[in-house]
């Protein structure tokens, strides 16, 4: 039997179109970049997440001699936020990177990691993936990894 799987997102065109609360949050990604260690590579990114309370907490990636033991930005925010904010749940979580020439989508084990929060917080976040000016935002991680791995 054939099924089909449709995924809904939004995209913009410009950032300069995100409601201003998101402006914010991807302002606080970008400035997150700042504090990437990316020698290697030389692609710095930046995750910052919305909490209920309003608090905004950031995060960015950070290599290692010794590859591939660095870690994304999403999961050094993730994991901080699993030790020191977990009763204050995630609403809404932004990507950026450093260059910026196009947007800045989570790897896999990422999208894993953001969909295992989701389900422990039992509620979406809502996902702002931008760069190179532009955004595209999803209602859920499950959008992005609609075929997850469970225990």
């Amino acid at each position: 039997m054939q099924k089909q799987l449709q995924i809904s997102y939004r995209h913009y065109s410009s950032l300069e179109e995100l409601p201003d609360d998101d402006k914010i949050l991807v302002e606080a990604a970008q400035m997150a970049t700042r504090k990437a260690y990316a020698p290697y590579s030389n692609f710095k990114v930046g995750a910052a997440a919305l909490l209920e309370s309003g608090a905004i907490i950031s995060a960015a990636n950070s290599e290692s001699e010794v590859f591939p033991s660095g870690m994304c930005a999403e999961r050094v925010l993730l994991y901080n936020y699993q030790s020191n904010h977990s009763d204050d749940k995630i609403v809404v979580f932004a990507i950026a990177s450093d260059p910026s020439t196009h947007e800045c989508y989570p790897c896999g084990g990422c999208r894993q990691t953001l969909l295992d929060v989701e389900n422990r917080q039992q509620s979406p976040i809502r996902i702002i993936m931008s760069g190179g000016d532009t955004a595209t935002v999803v209602d859920s991680a499950q959008v992005l990894l609609p075929f997850t791995f469970k225990l």
